[in-house]
């Protein structure tokens, strides 16, 4: 089997014999063929098999109401006691109530409400922990008139049931659907859309020590296979968003590659979210120990993902992100900017 990575522009000078990707700004006009037994190598437009271009240049429908034309900012909530970067800090409903207004005031298009750490080495919490942690802040943002789509962060299904009853719109499992095997069924019959992040292990486990024979064709093996059990169990693919999960699993060298290789993803014919925000190997780069001191490192790697037609950047830094997606548009050429072809 071929890979196709559309080696990707934005420039005004486009030739005729281009292709849009996936009904965003960005063209290409060449792609990098991968294999896992065979060297690299660039092929033109005209040598992609037509349900590969298909894939990569398909309009990518509206999820949850968001268009997928320009970037979606996914603001993080965590409601946790240990999450990595602000574990705590809104663990208590008010000040979950208020982080939420104020992310929406900051321009955040939709919430990402998680009550589980997922941070490499995380215990699992109860369902009924997780459930007392999550649903309240739900229900009360949906009583206030709180009018932004909610995603759900977790991998539990009685979790996303509850979650989708109390008004959330979005399933985030960073499992893939591997952890509930109930949790196919229940998006399916709640007619959500899901995110399904890539993952090596467990939090507990998965960075001890991770391993790929190629990081970048085995995640996406990984994704299109978890697609294909979505999809059997009654999931639209135009229901689905894929997260190469960076961080999860990864090594430094495992997350720049991914960040590298990114439009090869597109190939699943989904929107693409990435999630690199204050993450360990921005701070192991840029010198940045605490979390929140790799603010700038996040929003170089969110740009770089923009390059790459990422639709989605899931962060902590709602205001900032927003600033950099606004300069990275305008510099656009304006019949992109305005949504051209």
């Amino acid at each position: 089997m071929g890979y196709y990575r559309p080696l990707l522009q934005r420039d005004a000078c486009r030739p005729a014999h281009s292709a849009a990707l996936g009904g965003g700004p960005l063209w290409f006009d060449h792609a990098e063929l991968l294999s896992r037994d065979a060297p690299p190598r660039r092929v033109a437009l005209a040598d992609i098999p037509a349900d590969s271009l298909a894939r990569l240049t398909t309009p990518r429908p509206d999820i949850c109401g968001l268009s997928q034309s320009r970037p979606v900012i996914m603001g993080i909530l965590n409601v946790t006691p240990d999450s990595f970067s602000d574990g705590g800090r809104h663990f208590a409903l008010n000040a979950a109530l208020d982080a939420a207004q104020a992310m929406a005031e900051n321009g955040a298009d939709i919430l990402d409400i998680g009550g589980e750490s997922t941070r490499p080495g995380a215990a699992p919490v109860s369902e009924d922990e997780e459930l007392g942690r999550i649903i309240p802040v739900i229900a009360a943002l949906r009583e206030q008139g709180f009018s932004l789509p909610i995603s759900v962060d977790t991998r539990k299904a009685n979790i996303a049931r509850a979650a989708l009853v109390a008004g959330a719109n979005l399933v985030n499992d960073v499992a893939a659907l591997g952890y509930d095997a109930a949790m196919p069924a229940t998006i399916a019959a709640a007619r959500a859309p899901v995110c399904l992040m890539h993952a090596l292990g467990d939090p507990r486990t998965m960075q001890q020590d991770p391993r790929y024979d190629d990081v970048l064709l085995d995640v996406y093996d990984f994704l299109e296979t978890r697609m294909e059990l979505a999809a059997a169990a009654g999931i639209p693919r135009s229901a689905i968003l894929a997260d190469p999960g960076i961080g999860f699993g990864k090594t430094l060298d495992h997350n720049l590659a991914l960040i590298r290789g990114l439009a090869l993803f597109h190939m699943l014919g989904c929107p693409l979210l990435l999630g690199t925000s204050r993450k360990r190997f921005i701070g192991m780069i840029g010198g940045a120990e605490a979390p929140a001191q790799r603010v700038p490192g996040s929003l170089a790697t969110a740009l770089a993902g923009l390059d790459q037609g990422v639709q989605w950047l899931r962060v902590h830094d709602v205001a900032e992100t927003r600033q950099a997606v606004a300069l990275w548009r305008a510099i656009l050429p304006e019949h992109t900017q305005k949504g051209a072809p």
